[in-house]
C-alpha cells in the first residue's frame, strides 16, 4: 500500500499526566511528524483537554470528549473520526521510543500487512515492580513470548496498547467488540476470518508503564483468565490446550506443597528449579536482585490469577451452562 497516512488513536480516562508524557515522546520521534493524533476522552472527570491544547501548534491533534463506554468503543469512535488510512492504537500509559514510527514505516513498506502489533518494554525510569511485571508478562520463560517475542506460536494476536490496523480492515471488521479485556484477540481472530493477516513488528516496541500494583496485577491476570474460555467459545478453532497451562501449573504447585508435607520432595524441587531460572533470567536482563525476586513473585501471581480465572470461567460456561454476559457482566460494556 502506497501513501500511508497514519492516525494515532489514544483513548484516555482520567490520566492527563500520562497524555502529557506520551505527547512529549511524540515530539522526539525520528523523521517527519506528518501524522495525526486523535485523543478520545472516555467520560473522564479529570480531563486532558488543557494538556492537548498545549501541543496544538507542535502536533496535529484532534480531541474528542464522549460518555464513558470503555476502551474498545472509544478506539472505534476515534477511528471513525480519524482522517488517516492507517490507524495506530496506543494506550495512554505508553511512551514511544524515537525509532518507533520509522520501524513501522519500514516494515509496512517492505511487506505490507493490514494489522500489526508491537511488543512492550520497560523504560529505565519505571519502578522495580513495573519492571518485574514487564519481565513476567513478556519473557519467553514465563509466557512463551506470546506478547511480543520474535518467535510466535501460530499467528500473532496484536494487543491494543500497541497495535496498527488499516482503515479498510477496521471498516470490514467493525472494530473492537464489547468485551474487555479480550477485545484485542477477538478482533484479531475476526480479521483472520475476513482474510486479513496480522503480524508482529519486533522493532516497533513501546515503553508500557502499566500503572500497576500487586493487587491490580492480580485482578488483571484473573480477568485475562476469565476471558479466554469466552473467546474459545466464540472462536472454537482457536482453542488450544496451551491455555490450560497456568491452571495445571498452579494446581501442580499446590499438590507439590501437600506432597512436601508427606515428605515427597521431588515435585517441589522441580518447581524450585523453575523459579530459580526465572530469577536468573530476570537478573541477567535487569541486573537487579530486587527486580529478580519480584519477578518470581509476579510469575506466581500471574499463574494463579490467570489459572483460577480460566478454570472458573470454563466451569461457568461448560458445567453450569451460563451465559458469560449474565454471569460476568463486568467484562462487557
Amino acid at each position: 500500500m502506497s501513501n500511508i497516512a497514519f492516525s494515532f488513536i489514544i483513548p484516555v480516562h482520567n490520566r492527563p499526566d500520562e497524555i502529557e508524557e506520551l505527547l512529549q515522546s511524540f515530539l522526539k520521534l525520528e523523521g517527519s511528524l506528518d501524522f495525526e493524533i486523535v485523543i478520545i476522552e472516555d467520560g473522564s472527570t479529570n480531563h486532558s483537554k488543557h494538556v492537548v491544547e498545549n501541543y496544538n501548534e507542535q502536533l496535529n491533534i484532534s480531541y474528542y470528549f464522549k460518555e464513558n463506554s470503555g476502551p474498545g468503543f472509544s478506539r472505534n469512535y476515534g477511528m471513525q473520526k480519524a482522517k488517516g488510512n492507517y490507524f495506530i492504537i496506543l494506550d495512554s500509559d505508553v511512551l514511544l521510543p524515537p525509532s518507533y514510527l520509522n520501524a513501522v514505516k519500514k516494515r509496512l513498506t517492505e511487506n505490507y500487512v493490514d494489522c500489526f502489533g508491537g511488543p512492550d518494554a520497560a523504560h529505565s525510569s519505571f519502578t522495580s515492580l513495573q519492571k518485574a511485571i514487564d519481565f513476567t508478562m513478556t519473557s519467553f520463560i514465563t509466557t512463551g513470548g506470546i506478547r511480543g517475542g520474535k518467535k510466535q506460536l501460530q499467528k500473532f494476536q496484536p494487543r491494543s496498547f500497541n497495535m496498527g490496523i488499516s482503515k479498510a480492515a477496521f471498516e470490514a471488521s467493525k472494530g473492537f467488540g464489547s468485551i474487555h479485556p479480550g477485545e484485542d484477540p477477538d478482533l484479531s481472530i475476526r480479521l483472520w476470518n475476513l482474510g486479513y493477516s496480522t503480524t508482529l513488528i519486533p522493532e516497533a516496541y513501546v515503553y508500557h508503564k502499566r500503572r500497576i500494583s500487586w493487587k491490580k496485577f492480580a485482578q488483571q491476570v484473573y480477568k485475562f483468565g476469565l476471558v479466554r474460555p469466552i473467546l474459545n467459545s466464540w472462536h472454537p478453532k482457536t482453542s488450544s490446550v496451551m491455555y490450560w497451562f497456568p491452571t495445571m501449573f498452579s494446581l501442580g504447585l499446590i499438590c507439590s506443597v501437600i506432597l512436601l508435607l508427606l515428605k515427597i520432595t521431588l515435585p517441589i524441587k522441580l518447581y524450585a528449579v523453575y523459579f530459580i531460572l526465572i530469577f536468573v533470567f530476570s537478573l541477567l536482563k535487569t541486573y537487579s536482585l530486587i527486580i529478580a525476586l519480584q519477578s518470581v513473585i509476579a510469575s506466581i501471581v500471574q499463574f494463579f490469577g490467570y489459572g483460577y480465572g480460566f478454570l472458573k470461567s470454563n466451569f461457568v460456561l461448560h458445567i453450569l451452562k451460563k451465559k458469560p454476559e449474565v454471569y460476568f457482566p463486568k467484562l462487557f460494556f
